[in-house]
């Protein structure tokens, strides 16, 4: 389907989505968050795709945040009602079962640092500038910032980052945890499609249960997360795939892995 805010694409199992409002630094309104979902789903449902690539259009911005015309006019049920649907897209992101690459090429702030933070590896630009300011505008982050961001860099971040509202570099993204690489601007989408290119090397069903035990399994107790990766390795090992790709390994050859 055609999109007014997004650009959605898919080539060599890999979909593309990128946010296309460059006048407004790529900011999220409620037609650009629904636009989102479409995708998503679609790139859930498309067998085809292996993984996906998050990025924002221009040199400027990967998402700069809300749409601030727009949040300036929500009232106490309709601002819990916004705040509940931008949450529900982002975890359909974050649950995909697919692993998503986002492609930091500039302001990532609000509830574009919470898009960030709802996918599964970080790369950025060495111009990227990233930041939770909701409290220069009297709320608090809406989309899972104050949750994700406590959960992957620590409570000590989450609270200096959500509490001053100030923005961070790349390098300092990066010393915290929050984004894993940090590339020249032109070198960035090459790089998230080369890592892109070495996941769909792998066993799609050993991906997707390997995030699934890492995303469920850190909010359990180790006991817990333990016995549950013991399960999806058991489950693995009832895969076409793991015969396949232990058969490969011991032949010397590599391995077509099928899905199954």
């Amino acid at each position: 389907m055609a999109y007014e805010n997004i650009l959605f694409e898919k080539k060599d199992s890999i979909a593309y989505i990128t946010f296309n409002r460059p006048k407004v630094l790529n900011a999220l309104n409620r037609k650009t968050v629904e636009e989102l979902r479409d995708a998503l789903l679609e790139v859930r449902d498309d067998s085809s795709v292996r993984v996906l690539i998050l990025t924002g259009a221009g040199e400027k911005s990967f998402v700069a945040g809300a749409d601030i015309g727009e949040l300036a006019q929500r009232t106490p049920v309709d601002g819990k009602d916004f705040s509940l649907f931008g949450q529900s897209v982002f975890h359909l992101l974050e649950t995909l079962g697919k692993p998503s690459i986002c492609a930091i090429n500039g302001f990532a702030l609000g509830g574009g640092c919470e898009l960030a933070l709802s996918c599964t590896i970080r790369l950025a630009s060495k111009t990227a500038k990233l930041g939770q300011p909701e409290v220069k505008l009297g709320i608090i982050p809406g989309y899972g910032g104050s949750q994700r961001l406590a959960r992957l860099c620590g409570k000590g971040v989450a609270h200096e980052l959500c509490l001053t509202g100030e923005m961070i570099t790349a390098e300092e993204a990066q010393r915290i945890g929050l984004v894993n690489h940090i590339y020249e601007p032109a070198e960035l989408l090459p790089a998230a499609e080369a890592m892109a290119k070495k996941i769909i090397a792998n066993a799609p069903l050993a991906v997707k249960y390997t995030m699934e035990a890492i995303e469920r399994g850190v909010e359990m107790p180790q006991e817990e997360g333990l016995f549950l990766e013991a399960t999806l390795f058991g489950l693995s090992c009832a895969t076409e795939d793991m015969r396949e790709g232990t058969k490969a390994f011991l032949e010397k050859r590599k391995a077509d892995f099928t899905g199954k």
